[in-house]
């Protein structure tokens, strides 16, 4: 994988160890199990560990020699470790205190910082660490005592209610899992702003299992005017009462009036003790700290919908609830800020994601979109959710551009920035789903580059 050159030596094949038919083969064609099983025999001969081999042990000397990682027993092997209840609730490792959100305080208008980006460069699989989840505050957050919580729900219902976390947490409960993106996630690049790793482009993403009840359900024990009801604005207890108009078609289809966050409760930076989630959308309708919910016959077109998370287009209009993630993909490793430590094979891996649906396929490019293969989608591939996707590289040493391009199924291809451009314009901030480019040097560095 992709990483800073480790301490210690590191133990270099030979210049033929794949010969230049299979690296050709490799990466063209990918790995098949053909493939793959030679490139295990070479790795093992290499290192001197193929089973049977005569010269095994000679070969193991010459890798080990002088290799105190390997001759020498650690302190850690020879004494007793820790107890148990050294930390009541576990922490990361102190050797990955590096992984960790951080802040852009020039980004906003308030005074504070209020977005952390999530360090998707070194993350595996799907789901976002709880204490990895991007944030994003409009008057800061605020740790609530669920005891004084209280959920209200009013407008067109016959039959107005509140609901205190106990009532909420006595009904019928469903998880899922669900990816949430800030809807100005990207929006540097739309000014040509090449900001230097994945954390910053595309750091206003993650990905959990949610757990609470179907929004559905509690607007029905409500009494939903079924005649007149067409919209529910959601409101939050936070200092700005951020507030969204959600569609009641979408309302009554996945949303979620949630509390629990990858089998525990949210964290007061997510919304603690309860949010909405509202799949496949922009992350500010989520609501937060979520305190009342209004059923109506109309969009309400409050502050935020109406000053900010619009879409300024080319003839100087703005579009409105323009809220849907459109199918979107990056690389995260190899990306910006890594290092390549030597030539030949590397895993290139990366998330996609569409707020439509589930993705369908995935096609990488190591020379900037010129030509493309195939990615494996690694499972499990689920509705509105990010997917993994992996494809096998065999770096020559040269100048690479590396570009993924994902497809949902209902068919909508990733565009790249410049027909994102003809349609959206310059100007913009909000929605940026094009394709993004990592180029790599001939020295293995890796950053963020424009291609248009």
């Amino acid at each position: 994988m992709t990483q800073q050159k480790p301490p210690g030596r590191l133990q270099k094949a030979p210049e033929n160890f794949l010969g230049q038919d299979l690296i050709q083969e490799i990466t063209t064609q990918g790995l098949n199990e053909q493939r793959r099983s030679f490139l295990r025999r070479s790795f093992a001969a290499t290192l001197g560990t193929a089973a049977g081999l005569a010269s095994s042990k000679a070969m193991a000397a010459d890798v080990f020699e002088g290799d105190p990682a390997i001759l020498n027993l650690p302190e850690y092997s020879r004494t007793l470790g820790l107890p148990v209840a050294t930390s009541p609730y576990g922490q990361p490792s102190k050797y990955e205190k590096n992984l960790q959100r951080r802040e852009s305080p020039g980004l906003t208008r308030v005074g504070a910082a209020s977005v952390s980006f999530c360090p998707l460069q070194g993350m595996f699989g799907i789901i976002t660490a709880n204490g990895l989840h991007f944030e994003r505050h409009h008057q800061g957050w605020h740790d609530i005592d669920p005891q004084q919580h209280r959920l209200m729900v009013n407008g067109l219902v016959s039959n107005p209610s509140v609901f205190t976390m106990d009532d909420i947490m006595r009904l019928p409960s469903v998880s899922r899992m669900h990816f949430i993106e800030c809807g100005a996630n990207t929006g540097m690049e739309w000014g040509n702003v090449a900001v230097p790793t994945v954390q910053y482009t595309h750091g206003m993403l993650s990905c959990c299992e949610f757990t609470g009840v179907p929004l559905s359900t509690i607007l029905d024990a409500c009494g939903i005017d079924r005649k007149r009801a067409r919209f529910i604005l959601a409101e939050g207890a936070d200092g700005s009462s951020m507030t969204r108009t959600i569609s009641l078609e979408r309302a009554m289809d996945d949303v979620m009036v949630a509390y629990g966050m990858n089998g525990e409760m949210l964290r007061p930076e997510n919304g603690y003790p309860l949010r909405l989630v509202v799949p496949g959308v922009q992350g500010v309708s989520w609501v937060k700290w979520l305190r009342r919910i209004e059923v109506g016959d109309m969009p309400y077109a409050t502050k935020d919908e109406t000053v900010h998370y619009i879409d300024l287009m080319p003839d100087g209009t703005h579009r409105q609830y323009t809220s849907i993630q459109e199918c979107k993909s990056v690389i995260t490793t190899p990306s910006g800020g890594q290092q390549l430590i030597d030539k030949g094979y590397f895993n290139i891996s990366g998330i996609a994601w569409s707020g439509r649906g589930k993705v369908k396929r995935v096609d990488v490019s190591v020379d900037g979109g010129k030509n493309w293969r195939t990615a494996r989608l690694e499972t499990p591939v689920l509705s509105k959710c990010l997917t993994r996707f992996n494809i096998d590289w065999v770096w020559n040493g040269g100048a690479a551009i590396l570009q993924s391009r994902a497809i949902d199924e209902t068919g909508y291809v990733q565009p790249q920035m410049r027909q994102l451009r003809e349609v959206r314009g310059a100007k913009s901030i909000y929605h940026n789903n094009a394709i993004q480019s990592w180029q790599v040097a001939e020295t293995g560095e890796v950053g963020n580059v424009h291609v248009s």
